[in-house]
């Protein structure tokens, strides 16, 4: 702003707000890494083959897909975003 490109600010500024919520996920991924959580959780959870699509309920991730073979790390914890 102080260079007289206020837009441009404004934008930047929206930009930090979005980096800020990226480090936050990103801190909480590595935690989850960390402490072994990627897959096994304290509560069940449905997973999902992000190779196959095959749907595993239960606290933990299959080390491997029954479907295609594929490793656990094929797996993730099943969104529903529709």
């Amino acid at each position: 702003e102080e260079e007289g490109f206020p837009e441009l600010a404004a934008k930047f500024r929206l930009v930090g707000e979005i980096e800020k919520h990226h480090e936050e996920r990103y801190r909480a991924l590595l935690k989850n890494v960390e402490t072994a959580a990627v897959f096994e959780k304290s509560e069940v959870k449905v997973w999902e083959c992000r190779n196959c699509g095959h749907i595993v309920v239960g606290t933990m991730a299959p080390e491997i897909c029954p479907t295609c073979n594929h490793p656990q790390s094929y797996f993730e914890v099943h969104a529903e975003n529709y």
